[in-house]
């Protein structure tokens, strides 16, 4: 029951840690992308 709970409390370190890297990888992509086109955006638009 305990070990059963374990598992069930913290699922993305123990059985699969490559997935959780990637999706986290994922998020921080994205988000360093969107933040280059507003940069490139901002110095498009100004003079």
């Amino acid at each position: 029951m305990d070990a059963g709970c374990e598992t069930g409390r913290m699922p993305v370190l123990e059985p699969n840690p490559q997935n959780g890297q990637k999706k986290m990888l994922i998020v921080f992509g994205s988000f360093f992308a969107i933040f280059v086109v507003i940069a490139i955006v901002a110095t498009i638009v100004s003079p």
